[in-house]
């Protein structure tokens, strides 16, 4: 684990979309083509294959590329507005890259009640940001989730992956460190 320079959040490992960054535009078109293949050949004949495939492509490269919607239509006989309309539809799907650091804060009625609407309000203005956004210098994305079954330690967020509970503004602020702003 190490904590970015420019947010001070830890980073576990680099994942996903940072495999695509830093290579040039043929490198990332490649790997993004070859990511495309392996998650049809793993799950194209399955019935009901489109969310399985989108999962797997969001999970290898942190996000759903525009230009994979040819192949995976072209391969599960769907036109591409109903592969752009399940990608839109789901809250989860990303359709941009996101940050190096995905900060999501649990948004249901649970967190409410324990003290989220002020958490949230105070994440937005430390990282400059709002929710479904990612900083300009690419280092966060900020995204609400509506339960992260972490009802008994509300308010809960995740950081990379990692869950924390019982969060409020400070412990928030212990968990990213640094100066964000």
């Amino acid at each position: 684990m190490r904590r970015d320079q420019q947010t001070g959040l830890s980073v576990h490992g680099a994942h996903g979309v940072y495999g695509v960054r830093g290579m040039s535009d043929t490198q990332a078109s490649t790997a993004i083509a070859q990511t495309v293949q392996r998650a049809l050949a793993a799950h194209a004949d399955r019935p009901g294959a489109l969310l399985p495939i989108l999962h797997a492509i969001q999970h290898e490269l942190g996000w759903v590329p525009r230009e994979v919607v040819p192949a995976v239509a072209t391969a599960l006989n769907l036109s591409r507005a109903e592969i752009a309309g399940v990608i839109s539809f789901y809250h989860d799907f990303r359709s941009e890259p996101p940050g190096r650091t995905l900060v999501k804060l649990c948004r249901a009625e649970a967190c409410q009640a324990m003290g989220a609407d002020a958490l949230a309000a105070h994440v937005k203005a430390r990282l400059g940001i709002d929710f479904h956004q990612t900083r300009a210098d690419g280092a966060v994305t900020l995204e609400p989730v509506y339960c992260l079954g972490n009802c008994a330690c509300a308010p809960a967020v995740t950081i990379n992956g990692r869950m924390y509970g019982r969060v409020d503004t400070a412990g928030f602020d212990r968990l990213v460190g640094g100066s964000e702003s």
